[in-house]
């Protein structure tokens, strides 16, 4: 989001001014009469109640959350199952009760036919956040984290944009399970709010999305 407030600005006279937080704690707040202009949340829900209480308008997917199968150990084999072989006592995934991420991870394990196989091995993270630090500390020796966390680590090690990410990682087709999506609404009718929605659906805005690990609508 910063990185995309900073390519708007750059190119409009409106200011942009974040306030960051849960979905759930700004949601809360719009609905105690918080003067947000814009809410860009990490999910569906939200959004979707925000705008059948006529609360918000303009919702749209701005970007669609993908699942990486990660271990920081170089040189793990991990596409077609193979990690299956490797000695590991622990995989992570998000609660699926509690977080769409670890949602999608159940979907993706028991497509593959595993969830049962690794039912008992599972450590679940109360969100996303959690499941990447247990295994990035190796409490799990590898897990189904957020492709966007991984870019973010590169990034944080010092990686060049485009070299090789750390450790062993394969991205599960989509296919395996359902869209991450993650909506906004404009919640006042400020012209440099819809000004800015605008940008975020623009071809340089969609590149700045996809550029930090996500999906986005018809990509």
């Amino acid at each position: 989001m910063k990185a995309l407030v900073e390519a708007y600005t750059s190119q409009s006279t409106h200011e942009v001014v974040l306030s960051a937080g849960s979905t759930g704690k700004h949601y809360a707040q719009i609905l105690n009469g918080a003067p947000f202009d814009l809410f860009f949340a990490a999910d569906v829900q939200r959004p979707t109640l925000l705008e059948e209480q006529s609360r918000a308008h303009s919702r749209f997917t701005y970007a669609i959350g993908q699942l990486v199968l990660w271990t920081p150990q170089a040189d793990v084999e991990l596409a077609d199952q193979q990690w299956l072989q490797s000695d590991f006592n622990h995989f992570a995934i998000a609660n699926p009760k509690l977080a769409p991420y670890g949602l999608a991870a159940q979907q993706v394990l028991q497509k593959l036919g595993l969830w049962q196989q690794l039912e008992a091995r599972l450590v679940r993270g109360e969100n996303i956040g959690q499941t990447f630090q247990f295994v990035q500390s190796g409490n799990a020796e590898l897990g189904l984290v957020a492709y966007a966390q991984l870019l973010a680590q590169a990034k944080t090690d010092g990686r060049a944009q485009g070299a090789s990410l750390p450790g062993s990682w394969w991205l599960p087709a989509l296919e395996l399970y359902d869209p991450i999506e993650q909506q906004a609404v404009q919640l006042s009718d400020h012209v440099a709010a819809a000004d800015f929605l605008a940008f975020v659906r623009s071809v340089q805005g969609r590149k700045i999305i996809i550029s930090y690990g996500y999906g986005v609508p018809d990509q």
